[in-house]
């Protein structure tokens, strides 16, 4: 299926690696123009060579997206170098996981900040062009998780504000032919993942409890990512898509 979106610039937040730059990928090979943004440098340019050496058109950019300043100064330099952004995949986050009577305000912070103000920053500072050019999507990887997990109120907090932000977002700026979605995974294999020390015992846990008897991984994710990126869904606007292998809250 031609997705409709060659030409069109997308930029994926904490994209150096994992879901990320597997959806870069995706989008990449649909005929994207990609900027890779990650506040991990040396990753960012890693994988945007790694796409430019198959054949695709990208770039990196540095970037923390707590600070809107090097947002701003991020976009500007996607707006020299390719014009705009038409599709944004706000993707950037961690865990940082703890009881709360155990969590720092430090713990707290860093996880809603750069989940939710790294949205808040980008989405800000994209829609103005998009609004302009009659066209946009944004995508927000919410989790799972918004049903509530132990030791993640922070994360869990995070991600379900994402998804009212996106409904919210989704009504501002459906008039200007921009559609704002979710999406929701589920345990996904990535590299960060299988890094834990409790990665076996999370995995077993996981696969219990998945109905269709296998785990995720971040191609999964990257799929949705795309096809809510292109011209397909263009009438799908403020849903979150749960990407969880029929695993809701349990």
């Amino acid at each position: 299926m031609d997705l409709k979106i060659r030409g069109k610039v997308a930029l994926v937040t904490g994209s150096g690696r994992g879901i990320g730059a597997e959806a870069s990928r995706q989008l990449a090979q649909e005929g994207a123009r990609v900027v890779i943004c990650d506040i991990d440098v040396e990753t960012a340019d890693a994988t945007a060579q790694n796409l430019r050496d198959e054949g695709f058109e990208a770039m990196a950019i540095q970037c923390d997206v707590c600070d809107k300043d090097q947002v701003q100064a991020g976009i500007d330099a996607v707006v020299k170098e390719w014009g705009g952004v038409d599709i944004l995949v706000n993707n950037a986050g961690f865990t940082r996981d703890k009881y709360l009577t155990k969590m720092s305000e430090e713990d707290w912070d860093s996880v809603v900040d750069t989940i939710l103000k790294g949205a808040f920053h980008f989405s800000r500072a994209v829609l103005p062009g998009m609004m302009e050019r009659k066209w946009g999507r944004i995508v927000n990887i919410a989790s799972r998780s918004v049903f509530g997990n132990p030791g993640q109120t922070n994360y869990t907090t995070a991600k379900l504000g994402l998804v009212g932000f996106t409904r919210a977002l989704a009504l501002e700026q459906a008039r200007f032919g921009i559609t704002v979605n979710a999406i929701a995974p589920g345990f996904i294999e990535t590299e960060l993942m299988r890094s834990l020390p409790t990665y076996p015992e999370l995995r077993e846990m996981a696969l219990a409890r998945n109905p269709v008897g296998f785990l995720g991984a971040p191609e999964d994710i990257a799929s949705s990512v795309a096809f809510l990126s292109s011209e397909h869904a263009r009438y799908i606007t403020g849903i979150t898509l749960y990407v969880t292998g029929g695993r809701f809250s349990s």
